[in-house]
């Protein structure tokens, strides 16, 4: 079963949706409690403490993507390095190839 969150945000197959909002919601709950502690106001509290979510949520998921996304870079450039080395090893064009004085000649 997936969950949606406000019916369009499917938690569990988009990347860092579910732990950004975990983390939105721990984030709304120290805040809230924080204002709450320090103020006793209860709807300014709330309102600081929706604040939290929205500001903490956001931030995770603009991090987790940033970092998604060099890992996906990483892992592309190393795909296709993994393919070159295949491609040209062995041949003239392998760059770890060491020449010898009869390899010279033969060319």
């Amino acid at each position: 079963q997936s969950f949606k969150l406000l019916g369009f945000l499917d938690v569990q197959s988009v990347p860092c949706a579910r732990e950004s909002v975990l983390y939105g919601s721990l984030g709304s709950l120290v805040v809230g409690l924080g204002h709450f502690v320090a103020t006793s106001r209860v709807r300014r509290s709330c309102d600081f403490a929706v604040g939290g979510f929205i500001c903490t949520m956001l931030g995770y998921w603009f991090y987790c993507r940033y970092n998604l996304a060099q890992h996906r870079i990483r892992q592309r450039m190393l795909k296709e390095g993994m393919r070159n080395k295949i491609l040209f090893e062995g041949s003239s064009l392998d760059p770890e190839r060491r020449q010898t004085g009869n390899e010279r000649s033969d060319s």
